[in-house]
């Protein structure tokens, strides 16, 4: 069987993927190690011969290269758009970063590691990937790093959930933090106008934190312009969060007994795929749909998130837009939107093919730093050039964005990928190392690098006066495991977690990669 499987790698990276995904699903407690099952299954099958990882070299980067640039892309805009505001937060987790791997640095030494194992130990214990790549590149392929990644990571993952567990429900002073006005999603609220007054004058309104589309005045409906003077008697729809929508209610009248949304005698409303390319890449605002159609957009779904249409919003493959229009008209939305789920489900191979290519580009040009020169290699080089692209979403013609779902089956495919092939690559390293004296070393500098993490974003936190929740998010964001942030949203439904989280995610895998990376050659 080993012959079989020595003579066929595709085989052997398949079976490997499909045994962790197995491995990955089955929960420990509140843990599941998710895709980094693969990992640990192809350490125990590299560990049966050592043939079994030899020539995985390309897939293991082209797995490792679809993963980051992924990430990347996905995380770009969003971290564009609220870089000023959560520049705070950003700064604090480069910080807790970079004491972190100060921690690793001293940790090592004192247990006498080598650099490539200290390196592989930190990546695990912040559950960093492509940080893997760059120590396990850094440090001429040595199997080292992946064997202090596959002993840090379960205890990292472990030790921060726990932390989390007593963290993400504490309650203290955050004056700059306040609690967000609304919950996760929007509300539609029909409202009887008791008072005459001008859309713009309605709180909420100039800073979009709430919408109207349906007008009806004297039995006849029409969607609501930016110019609309309100008057008693009218009755109109408001979109908002809670807080937002409750204020605007209280404004204009009274919650109407009637859902204006029920009666598509003059009105009619739909979700919109996003399939057209000439839109994705646009404004909200661009769009102009109340002058140019006499439409309104009041809602966008992304994956499982909803977001108010606010102007300035910026439109990818694969949303799905809530829009009202006059009767009749709603093909005119679906000449606008496309609305074609299978154009969405198709991969742009031209953009996703060139992105690539410029990241694997800027991956292999060398960078001088004093006595070494440093390369980012197929982690940093994709990551960086798909936060670039990610950014501008398209250039001319071209639209760098995936629709969500091929992201996201791409980004997974990527990462089962490279886990097996470094799980192969690495077992017989592993098998000799785990019930060692080092091997016990490494797991145990993986959960004070851990505990160090966790404890630096603590006193961030509460430096800055930031709340609990926050502070869950940014250590979620460090950590960088999905499933510790599935942990603390189960625990608080609070949207200061995900956001926090997601602000963190992108920047700290690139400051995790060059920490790696320099942990595995300069120290």
């Amino acid at each position: 069987m080993l012959d079989i499987l020595a003579g066929s790698p595709l085989l052997t990276v398949f079976l490997v993927v499909a045994l962790g995904t197995l491995v990955g699903s089955i929960p420990f407690g509140p843990i599941r190690f998710g895709p980094a099952g693969g990992l640990f299954v192809g350490l125990a099958v590299g560990a049966m011969d050592e043939r079994l990882g030899q020539g995985l070299g390309l897939m293991q980067t082209l797995g490792l290269a679809l993963f980051v640039y992924t990430v990347g892309l996905a995380g770009g805009y969003q971290l564009a758009s609220t870089f000023r505001r959560q520049l705070p937060t950003m700064l604090a987790g480069l910080l807790v970063l970079v004491a972190t791997a100060g921690v690793a640095i001293g940790g090592g030494q004192v247990l006498g590691l080598s650099a490539p194992m200290t390196a592989g130990a930190f990546s695990g214990s912040l559950t960093a990937t492509a940080a893997l790549a760059a120590a396990t590149e850094a440090a001429g392929g040595s199997g080292d790093p992946a064997v202090g990644y596959s002993l840090g990571y379960p205890v990292g993952v472990t030790l921060s959930i726990f932390v989390l567990a007593v963290l993400v429900s504490r309650r203290w002073p955050a004056h700059r933090d306040p609690a967000p006005e609304g919950g996760r999603g929007l509300q539609a609220l029909s409202v009887d106008v008791e008072r005459e007054v001008g859309v713009d004058e309605v709180p909420g309104w100039r800073e979009q934190r709430v919408t109207m589309s349906y007008l009806v005045r004297d039995g006849h409906g029409r969607v609501v312009t930016d110019d609309d003077r309100l008057l008693p008697g009218d009755r109109v729809l408001v979109i908002g969060a809670e807080q937002a929508g409750r204020e605007a209610l209280q404004f204009l009248g009274l919650e109407s007994s009637e859902r204006l949304t029920d009666d598509r005698t003059d009105l009619d409303h739909r979700r919109f795929t996003v399939s057209n390319h000439d839109v994705a890449g646009r404004t909200v605002a661009d769009l102009d749909l109340p002058r140019r159609h006499g439409g309104r957009a009041t809602r966008v779904y992304r994956g499982d998130t909803e977001f108010l249409a606010r102007d300035d919003f910026v439109l990818e493959l694969g949303d799905r837009v809530l829009a009202v229009f006059p009767q009749g008209r709603l093909e005119v939305g679906a000449s606008i939107f496309g609305d074609s789920e299978r154009r969405v489900s198709e991969v742009d191979a031209l953009t996703l093919a060139v992105g690539l290519a410029l990241g694997l580009l800027l991956g292999i040009v060398p960078i001088p730093l004093g006595v070494v020169t440093l390369t980012l290699g197929a982690a940093a080089g994709p990551l960086l050039v798909g936060l670039l692209l990610g950014r501008l979403v398209r250039t001319g013609p071209l639209v760098w964005s995936l629709p969500n779902s091929a992201n996201l089956t791409l980004r997974q495919l990527g990462l089962f990928l490279f886990l097996a092939c470094v799980g192969l690559a690495s077992g017989p390293a592993f098998a000799r190392t785990v019930l060692t004296t080092t091997g016990l070393q490494a797991a145990a500098l993986g959960g004070t690098v851990t505990l160090a993490a966790c404890l630096f974003t603590w006193l961030a936190g509460r430096l800055l006066q930031l709340s609990a929740p926050r502070t869950a998010g940014i250590m979620s964001g460090i950590i960088g495991q999905p499933a510790v942030l599935a942990f603390a949203q189960s625990k608080s439904d609070d949207p200061r977690i995900e956001s926090s989280y997601t602000s963190l995610f992108a920047v700290g895998t690139v400051v995790k990669i060059l920490l790696a990376y320099l942990l595995a050659v300069l120290w």
